[in-house]
């Protein structure tokens, strides 16, 4: 096929369901290598699970320009229309979309990966844990072609996730600790269950990335910030150290000081909570520096991140 310069190709159909067409932005490259299928990445935005669009992102046009690679930004079920598995089942509806369409657009079927922050963070890290799953629970006959979903696999090849919940039943402990008297029926992961985590354990469980690890995930990274008041740094922290145990190939990095949202452009919030968020800083600041952790579970050391080292990790694993 043609590839015009930096190609955006807005409002692609990848899923219909009942509220209606579930939508993604395709970017491809300004200049991909000649007679080579590209990698591509997907994008999943935060926002809680109950807000944000597929318009909150990082600058994806300069991701695709310092890669090489193909981005896709998707949009997903929010907690408000559809409970819990319906984002993840939207994920792997996505990543399966994208597989069987890939030749439309010289994509590299073989070559996906996911990037998501926050609530992002954590679909993109539940959707790699079960990639190898053929049908998760309540996924239905995929709309598009009328087969079943299993014809082709959710699969990716590597994960970044930043700052993402990674087990509810934590998440929502920590936040009945620093708010003892919210209802913690508002929480978002209340919202996303259709019940409180700690009184739904196996849904909460399910809804877990820390659940599915295994040697078979696929390669990850991980940045979370030691100032985080919405996820605390030891949600990261618990699924790097889970991935190295099994044998995964997994990195981490704590980024001093940073609190949520620090991958999004400036002005864009995660949720309405400017109080705790630094939406913007690592775009304004290039780089922060961090506590490195690598594969092998030896000490951390320091190290700088920004979203360079984003690029690196998926050339290293797609490239």
């Amino acid at each position: 096929m043609s590839r015009s310069r930096d190609s955006l190709i807005p409002g692609i159909a990848y899923a219909e369901r009942a509220e209606g067409p579930l939508l993604l932005d395709l970017r491809l490259p300004p200049a991909p290598a000649a007679n080579a299928d590209i990698p591509l990445v997907v994008w999943l935005h935060g926002g809680g699970w109950f807000t944000g669009d597929r318009s909150l992102a990082p600058d994806l046009a300069a991701r695709a320009a310092a890669t090489g690679f193909a981005y896709a930004s998707i949009e997903y079920r929010l907690s408000g229309s559809a409970r819990f598995p319906a984002q993840l089942h939207d994920v792997r509806a996505a990543i399966r979309f994208l597989k069987r369409n890939a030749s439309r657009w010289g994509l590299d079927p073989e070559r996906i990966g996911l990037w998501g922050a926050s609530a992002g963070g954590h679909l993109a890290a539940l959707a790699g844990v079960t990639g190898g799953i053929a049908r998760f629970p309540g996924e239905e006959a995929d709309a598009e072609t009328g087969s079943d979903t299993a014809s082709v696999d959710a699969s990716v090849r590597a994960v970044a996730a930043g700052y993402p919940p990674v087990d509810l039943l934590g998440v929502v402990a920590d936040a009945r600790a620093a708010r003892p008297d919210a209802d913690p029926a508002g929480f978002p992961e209340s919202r996303l269950l259709g019940a409180v985590p700690d009184e739904a354990p196996e849904l909460a469980a399910t809804a877990s990335p820390l659940s599915f690890v295994s040697a078979a995930a696929p390669a990850f990274q991980l940045a979370h910030g030691t100032a985080d008041p919405l996820v605390h740094h030891r949600q990261s922290v618990a699924l790097h150290e889970a991935l190295v145990a099994a044998g995964a190939d997994a990195e981490i990095f704590l980024l001093t000081g940073y609190r949520h949202g620090f991958l999004n452009p400036s002005g864009r919030l995660d949720v309405a909570l400017r109080s705790v968020m630094d939406d913007g800083r690592l775009d304004a600041e290039g780089e922060a520096d961090a506590e490195y952790r690598d594969r092998t579970g030896g000490p951390a050391r320091p190290a700088r991140f920004g979203f360079a080292a984003v690029d690196r990790f998926f050339r290293t694993h797609l490239g």
